[in-house]
């Protein structure tokens, strides 16, 4: 997600209309059923987190850039209290649309990431999927997150991983390893003459990340954050698993290469009891 102007996000207004492609593209992908276990996936692993944390239920959960609004649904289908929004208006109406057909109640708006329409500590949840990489201004889509969430709040976050060769944002061999000009070259090919790229993104992928920056920005904020290997639930694995994922955790440098071997960064952060 960038503002309307290029792909640095320089510009006076939020563009919300889409790309046909693009539209058709996410209407189909956002209901396949890897698509819906992946977000159950993302589910447990959250509430696991906020179990551990004595968080209860029925909870407040923002589900930012929910785009047609599958998430949103595996949510509210819960119990929980959900609120999207995307600044793409057409799948916000598609998601409207599938969320009334399903019979739940959900509260979309059409929006940015970064002035969220929210008060303040008013979330228990924020989740933030795959859309920090499309944010020009990724820092105050983050620091907005955090200034809705509720002290002792979780904040997820998925997005791309700089450290990995494999990646899904272009269609483009090794892209996470193109250096900042070639990547700058093909981000305006992407919004100009060559958009299948970036599978018809509106806003294709400017920023590439890794689980330790995204910590190093998130704990001044008195968020304490948990990697893919923190959340693995050693319980329902085999001795061999547990042993490796155990290594993983004690040890820096198998832990650098676990991420390594991973296509994507994802988080869980819980915000201090304190927090502001």
């Amino acid at each position: 997600m960038t503002k309307s102007g290029d792909a640095n996000g320089h510009g006076n207004s939020w563009d919300h209309t889409t790309q046909q492609d693009f539209y058709d593209y996410y209407a189909a992908e956002s209901q396949s059923e890897a698509t819906r276990q992946r977000f159950r996936q993302i589910q447990a692993a959250v509430l696991r987190v906020g179990a551990q944390a004595g968080m209860g239920g029925p909870l407040d959960v923002a589900d930012i850039g929910c785009g047609a609004g599958t998430q949103s649904r595996l949510w509210a289908e819960r119990g929980h209290r959900v609120f999207g929004l995307d600044v793409n208006e057409p799948l916000i109406r598609l998601a409207e649309k599938r969320a009334a057909e399903q019979g739940v109640d959900i509260k979309f708006e059409v929006g940015t990431a970064t002035a969220l329409p929210w008060a303040d500590r008013t979330m228990d949840v924020c989740l933030v999927p795959e859309l920090l990489e499309h944010v020009a201004d990724w820092q105050s889509c983050v620091n907005e997150a955090a200034r809705v969430l509720r002290p002792g709040g979780l904040l997820y976050l998925s997005t791309t991983n700089v450290l990995c060769p494999k990646q899904q944002e272009f269609n483009l061999p090794l892209y996470s390893w193109y250096p900042g000009p070639l990547k700058r070259y093909c981000e305006r090919l992407a919004v100009t003459t060559r958009p299948a790229i970036a599978n018809y993104a509106k806003y294709p992928a400017v920023h590439w990340f890794s689980f330790y920056r995204l910590r190093d920005f998130l704990e001044p904020l008195e968020f304490r954050c948990l990697d893919r290997f923190d959340m693995i639930d050693t319980a329902a694995k085999g001795r061999l698993a547990q042993f490796i994922v155990t290594m993983l955790r004690r040890i820096p440098l198998l832990r650098l290469l676990g991420h390594m071997a991973t296509p994507s960064t994802y988080l869980v952060a819980v915000k201090s009891a304190r927090g502001g």
